[in-house]
């Protein structure tokens, strides 16, 4: 089968690669979309991301779904035909967090189409995938491939709006309003906020984020003066959903937020990332961390299954994937594009 490889920045070849053989407990799918995820970009563009860098040569992806076309003999809860969404997320199931109900903590995780360990996690844009069946969640036959494609990035943000605490009557301002901030916010307003105020640097982001249920969107290009009326009485929000992993960005929202209100950083941020601590102390601002997700894989498949988040809108584009390399340029241009996904036929 052939598959998408990088092998250094702006390296990214179509290869030629074995089918993996197929165990008592797996299931073999025919991947059908991939969704260009961020991870992907800076390891296409850069290399890697912070400490993590290519080492060797690596299948990208993880954003996948997909048709069954072969079981092991083990397998009873998944069939040949079942169209499915692939949990890219691997937990021992066995380290101390995995016991503890903090997979997505895992000593020994693998993660598809991830540099974070070596030999590297070989990823999902490949036509032919084998995985346990426990990866595979299966979804009904009238929901679009490239939907339920949607189910890792939504799985992220839903972790996300978790980690918030809860959002019933709340008022949550998301900074960054690509595909990430764009999903934070439908998982937001899934979740009962009252108001969602996005902001962004571009004009498209933001058109996007109002389709897609935020009620306001800001330019802070050119600085947070749009933004002034909320840091009346000491703040306005009551949550910060921070997807850019900028700096200036973080520190900006700071004076919006009320006493006591809860930060969820979802964006990855560079080593040298300052933040004003005093601050944090005098308005007891809670900071939380959240990586990627466990439970709310299997919630975000039956969220868009039932219709209950659209992710359609972010969908700019389907490329093939033997036209890879215009679909990453295509991805990481903001102007252009929100979601990119390739098909493997």
């Amino acid at each position: 089968m052939r598959a998408i490889v990088i092998h250094a920045p702006k390296d990214l070849r179509i290869e030629t690669v074995a089918v993996p053989s197929l165990g008592p407990r797996d299931v073999k799918v025919r991947v059908e979309a991939g969704g260009i995820c961020g991870s992907d970009l800076h390891y296409y563009q850069h290399g890697g991301f912070g400490t993590v860098r290519i080492k060797e040569p690596m299948i990208l992806g993880h954003e996948i779904a997909g048709t069954v076309v072969e079981t092991g003999g083990e397998v009873r809860r998944i069939k040949s035909g079942d169209r499915i969404a692939v949990n890219p997320s691997q937990p021992c199931g066995i380290c101390r967090y995995c016991q503890q109900g903090l997979q997505n903590h895992c000593l020994d995780m693998r993660f598809y189409g991830s540099a974070m360990r070596f030999p590297h996690v070989q990823g999902g844009f490949r036509q032919m995938l084998v995985i346990d069946e426990a990866h595979a969640e299966p979804f009904t036959a009238d929901l679009p491939i490239s939907a339920a494609a949607f189910a890792e990035p939504l799985a992220v943000c839903l972790h996300a709006a978790r980690r918030a605490g809860p959002l019933l009557g709340k008022r949550v301002l998301v900074t960054g309003s690509g595909p990430i901030g764009c999903l934070a916010i439908m998982a937001a307003r899934r979740a009962g906020a009252v108001e969602i105020v996005a902001t962004d640097i571009a004009e498209a982001p933001l058109a996007m984020a109002l389709r897609v249920g935020a009620d306001r969107g800001v330019n802070v290009a050119g600085g947070s003066d749009g933004l002034d009326d909320y840091k009346q009485d000491r703040g306005t929000f009551d949550v910060l959903l921070e997807a850019t992993g900028n700096e200036q960005a973080f520190n900006a929202a700071l004076p919006l937020l009320k006493p006591r209100a809860r930060i969820v950083q979802i964006g990855i941020a560079s080593t040298d990332f300052r933040i004003p601590i005093n601050v944090l102390v005098a308005k007891e601002l809670e900071l939380r961390g959240t990586f990627r997700f466990h439970e709310e894989f299997g919630l975000a498949v039956d969220l868009i299954a039932r219709g209950l988040i659209d992710v359609s809108p972010l969908l700019t584009a389907t490329l093939s994937f033997e036209s890879a390399r215009d679909a990453f340029e295509l991805a990481a241009d903001r102007s252009r594009a929100m979601k990119v996904q390739l098909t493997f036929a």
